[in-house]
């Protein structure tokens, strides 16, 4: 009695919307749906008793929107609506350092993972080329010992070992025509030439022998400018003779 009392003393007879309280039962969701009585929810288990509460939550605000929307109040915030953040900035920038540490640790791990598995498949092929080239051999040894002892007469496997070292050869004429020439073959192809026939390459051709584009008759005749000497011979830096260049060299000593 003395408690309703001061209850009674205390409250304040405002409108609802002043107050704004909902008060619901429990909720009967999925999770409690097949049990008998609203009391099933196991306080021990956490999942059934936080489902309870988010309920709970639920059917308060399906009942409080439509009260407020009769009452004309906006429940939805508008877009020039300020409020200071709770948390600093410096805070905020910690924890987006330690998000993008965190995705950066998780594509490293990632692609460890990737070249491990990338290793481990190579591993498996090598494995099985080395398998399958030792059976081949066996094959091929057992093939020839039946061969030398007379229990056969056929002699496919030389025409097996045949094959396969023509189509290694074609396969490797092949990667060397995909290659092409390095830089170095390159630079003298183009410094050198590029092979061939060399043997008669100046000879005259019927062509070339008609060909009178390059002729000049001052060059033909001597001519032409710097023509020096006698009858336009040119002057030409013999060498001295022997004497002379004895004479030369005991004038230096």
């Amino acid at each position: 009695n003395g408690l309703k009392q001061c209850l009674s003393e205390f409250r304040q007879q405002l409108a609802w919307v002043e107050r704004l309280d909902v008060t619901s039962g429990q909720v009967v969701g999925p999770v409690s749906q097949s049990a008998s009585s609203k009391d099933a929810v196991d306080p021990e288990n956490d999942f059934q008793r936080e489902m309870s509460f988010y309920r709970q939550a639920q059917e308060a605000v399906l009942e409080a929107l439509p009260r407020l929307r009769k009452l004309q109040v906006p429940t939805r915030r508008p877009d020039d609506y300020f409020a200071e953040m709770a948390k600093s900035d410096q805070q905020m920038q910690k924890i987006r350092q330690k998000l993008k540490s965190k995705q950066e640790a998780m594509e490293r791990s990632e692609k460890a993972k990737q070249l491990r598995a990338m290793r481990k498949y190579g591993k498996k092929v090598q494995t099985e080329i080395l398998q399958r080239r030792q059976k081949e051999k066996k094959n091929m040894l057992n093939a020839v010992k039946k061969y030398q002892k007379g229990l056969s007469d056929k002699l496919d496997f030389l025409d097996e070992e045949q094959t396969l070292s023509q189509g290694n050869k074609k396969g490797s004429a092949s990667q060397r025509t995909k290659k092409g020439p390095n830089a170095k073959r390159r630079y003298k192809n183009q410094k050198f030439g590029f092979g061939g026939k060399k043997k008669g390459s100046k000879w005259n051709t019927k062509e070339s022998f008609n060909d009178v584009s390059s002729f000049r008759s001052k060059v033909a005749h001597n001519k032409g400018p710097g023509k020096a000497g006698k009858g336009g011979k040119k002057a030409l830096n013999k060498r001295p003779g022997k004497r002379a260049r004895q004479k030369m060299k005991s004038r230096a000593r």
